[in-house]
């Protein structure tokens, strides 16, 4: 068997509705908006550092309630910060609930409108 060198590329995430989603990632989140080839429905790409989040407008086939309360729990997108304290900051001014890692790390998990789960890590020093 061959060894791949495989990075990671993008993670998709289904939404509702894009404006609004975009309201987290872009205006919240900071994450930069991308071109993206029309793909016969909505959606938006996000650039994240050397990876990127696609948004996908598209009928979610999973429940948006029932889901466990902290999001480690659950299937979700993780990514490095440069500081968790600030991103705190910007998820209570935006009145979006979160809950802290229960590992000890310097990390917590928040969810989007459509109950996609997200990890944000501190990066190490």
């Amino acid at each position: 068997m061959s060894t791949h060198n495989f990075t990671l590329h993008h993670a998709s995430l289904i939404v509702a509705d894009t404006e609004k989603s975009l309201r987290l990632y872009q205006d919240v989140l900071g994450m930069q908006r991308i071109e993206r080839p029309e793909l016969g429905f909505p959606g938006a790409w996000l650039q994240i550092g050397a990876q990127q989040i696609h948004l996908l407008e598209l009928a979610n086939p999973d429940p948006i309630s029932g889901r466990p309360a902290h999001g480690g729990r659950d299937r979700h997108v993780a990514m490095h910060v440069d500081s968790i304290d600030a991103l705190r900051a910007d998820l209570d001014e935006a009145g979006i609930a979160y809950t802290l890692s229960i590992s000890g790390r310097k990390a917590l998990f928040c969810r989007d409108l459509d109950g996609n789960a997200l990890e944000f890590i501190e990066r190490p020093a």
